[in-house]
């Protein structure tokens, strides 16, 4: 199910990255004070008050000869705001209208989605009379915030999701959505056309041949399957044209609607850092995840099958719920087994686990006496349950929900596993407050 999208921009160092850590409740996002940390549009779930949504952080806007990644950081910006349901502008009040906030304003003055002006870095509640001047900039209404110490966000956070719109429920499909992603010349569309059957993809040695994403819709035993094969992804130094820059674009809403991705890695290279943030974007959006070793007909070295394995763990661990088939899409080697695998990741995405089910797994958490303790106060689980599916997602109510760290979540997110077959699907956990 696509979420709602509230995409950060600014011009640089106004603390967009702090601010979506802030709202996202996580440090995924990378913090620096060097202008341009923040190159790639990335994206972040965030709740509040119940209503899912998806943010995105992007890189500074500017208009700059100096950085030659300046004009694509600029336009991976600016793309996150026709994709949006609301944007937040941010701006930082230490330094007053700048500009740079100028230059901003003036791009977004017409855009379609609802604009929240934040004025960040008000460290000091209720100095109201200092943000005046951001008026100056005809996006309405300065929100006074610190996304440093959290003062003024969760009022803001009440008017954006109110300005939200309905989420869109989830309904039985009669087909499932599978986008066939991956790096460039890494065999996608000869995949796809073996698995329609036909020559629905144009195929070439080239790398970057298919440029759109193509559907198509394939009935197999009884099921539709609508695959759509997406261009090539690559490192955002390597995309010079506006076609394909383009064409990148829609790779990523490929993405953003697909119920299961399929990871196509050539096996003759190895699993290279493209392909590592590949996984990263199927990962951040949450669809189910399916990994394709392709060329496997032409791996004939037993060490160089052993160091694929190494890769595989070593630099995709952090998908190690995605499932691994060795296919040939020129041969059709195992290729029929793709159905069988997405079959089954789809039916975990949309998986829902009674309530008892849950709670039996939490006894024997208890049992086995794994918790975390910091001074006096000891982590206490009390109750679980499931809160949404595609993917599945679970609440656990906790007396001290802050001492859940990292490494406790990770252990339940095991036991979850091991307790259930959830193979091909991300989980989202989250730990609350027992009386919430």
């Amino acid at each position: 199910m696509s979420l709602p999208i509230v995409a950060v921009v600014g011009r640089p160092n106004v603390g967009k990255s702090t601010f979506v850590n802030r709202i996202a409740q996580s440090a995924d996002a990378i913090v620096h004070e060097a202008r341009g940390v923040t190159r790639d549009r990335s994206y972040h779930r965030a709740e509040w008050n119940g209503r899912d949504f998806m943010l995105i952080d992007t890189g500074g806007i500017e208009n700059t000869k100096d950085d030659p990644f300046a004009e694509s950081i600029t336009a991976q910006a600016l793309t996150a705001t026709t994709e949006a349901d609301v944007i937040v502008v941010l701006v930082d009040g230490t330094t007053g209208v700048t500009g740079e906030d100028e230059e901003v304003a003036r791009k977004l003055k017409r855009a379609a989605s609802p604009i929240f002006l934040v004025v960040n870095k008000m460290d000091t509640p209720n100095r109201v009379d200092e943000i005046h001047e951001f008026w100056a900039l005809g996006l309405g209404e300065p929100h006074p915030v610190s996304a440093t110490h959290g003062h003024g966000t969760g009022d803001l956070l009440d008017e954006i999701v109110a300005a939200l719109p309905e989420p869109r429920p989830v309904t039985e499909s009669d087909a499932i959505d599978v986008a066939i992603i991956g790096k460039p010349n890494a065999g996608k569309s000869s995949l796809l056309n073996r698995l329609v059957g036909t020559d629905r993809a144009i195929v070439s040695e080239v790398a970057g041949t298919t440029r759109d994403a193509l559907d198509v819709l394939v009935d197999h035993e009884g099921r539709s399957y609508r695959f759509v094969d997406t261009a090539g992804i690559r490192r955002k130094a390597r995309i010079d044209e506006d076609v394909e820059y383009y064409g990148f674009v829609r790779a990523m809403r490929a993405i953003d609607t697909a119920e299961v991705a399929l990871l196509v890695i050539d096996a003759t290279e190895g699993v290279t850092d493209q392909d590592q943030r590949v996984a990263r974007f199927a990962a951040e959006r949450g669809c189910a995840l399916i990994i394709l070793l392709n060329k496997w007909d032409l791996i004939d070295d037993p060490e160089w099958r052993d160091e694929l394995d190494y890769q595989l763990e070593d630099r995709l661990g952090f998908v190690s719920y995605a499932p691994v088939l060795r296919i040939s899409a020129l041969t059709g080697a195992k290729v029929g087994r793709i159905f069988r695998a997405i079959d089954t990741a789809w039916g975990n995405y949309t998986r829902q686990i009674p309530t008892s089910q849950l709670n039996r797994v939490l006894t024997e958490m208890r049992e086995f006496g794994h918790t975390v303790s910091k001074g006096a106060r000891t982590l206490r689980i009390h109750y679980v349950t499931q809160t949404r599916i595609a993917p599945p997602g679970f609440a656990f109510f906790a007396n001290h929900p802050q001492l859940a760290d990292d490494s406790f979540k990770r252990y339940v997110e095991n036991r979850l596993r091991d307790a259930f077959e959830l193979t091909g699907t991300p989980i989202i956990l989250k730990v609350k407050h027992k009386d919430s």
